[in-house]
């Protein structure tokens, strides 16, 4: 089975060019080949450690999110957050391209990356990484986490295991990563200059505060949606 690749191809308000090649692995979907030349001080596991972090550091010596961010954080170094660029994401179904802003086009990049970085509290974004929509907005990632994670309750009880239908384990999922984002955020100002980077953790941490909110009380609003689920019929298909 061949890795799956995702390219994002930046052009910059001065016309540089900035191209990222996301290589995942096509079985455990973790993120390969991107391990920076060297190691600077701000990735070490015990940096601004995330409260929450289960890794040990005589065992993971250097934080697994922070060092697959490394190499984007020194091409960036120098770009403004409200930067127009012209942004391309390519893979082998499809090619999008947009006119943004850098922190959004950043922000779309570095959730992909977050997700596939093993992260032992990202890991669950896996599948989303997997079928990855470049720019989503915050009601197409709602429909998006809460159809991946209720798929995931589907492989659970398949498998016997208990399977959460209220979505409660979806929002202590984003509940874990709001702390990953606080303390990455930490870590970015000792490595940047530039608030990019920093903007763009702080668009991805605004879905993290929000879409609990909104799967708790907004999913009712696209409920229209599955009337044809919701609808007794008896003339469907296989229906004597």
């Amino acid at each position: 089975m061949n890795n799956i690749v995702i390219t994002y191809r930046f052009r910059l308000a001065d016309d540089t060019l900035e191209s990222f090649h996301i290589e995942l692995d096509a079985l455990n979907l973790q993120m390969i080949g991107n391990v920076p030349e060297t190691m600077p001080e701000w990735i070490n596991l015990e940096f601004h450690k995330c409260p929450n972090c289960p890794l040990k550091s005589d065992v993971h010596p250097y934080c697994p999110l922070a060092l697959n961010l490394v190499n984007i954080v020194k091409r960036f170094d120098r770009v403004i957050s409200y930067d127009d660029i012209y942004m391309d994401v390519i893979t082998k179904q499809r090619h999008i391209s947009q006119k943004t802003t850098a922190q959004h086009g950043l922000s779309s990049l570095l959730g992909l990356v977050i997700a596939t970085s093993g992260c032992p509290h990202t890991v669950f974004f896996k599948p989303m990484a997997r079928f990855h929509l470049s720019l989503s907005n915050r009601e197409e990632t709602a429909y998006r986490v809460t159809s991946m994670y209720l798929l995931a309750q589907y492989f659970m009880k398949k498998e016997g295991k208990q399977a959460d239908f209220s979505l409660q384990g979806l929002k202590q999922i984003y509940e874990n990563v709001q702390q990953v984002n606080r303390a990455i955020v930490e870590r970015l100002r000792a490595a940047s200059e530039a608030d990019s980077i920093l903007n763009a953790i702080v668009i991805l941490d605004t879905y993290a505060q929000t879409i609990p909110c909104m799967i708790e009380d907004s999913l009712d609003s696209i409920r229209y949606l599955f009337s044809p689920y919701l609808t007794d019929n008896d003339s469907s298909a296989g229906n004597p």
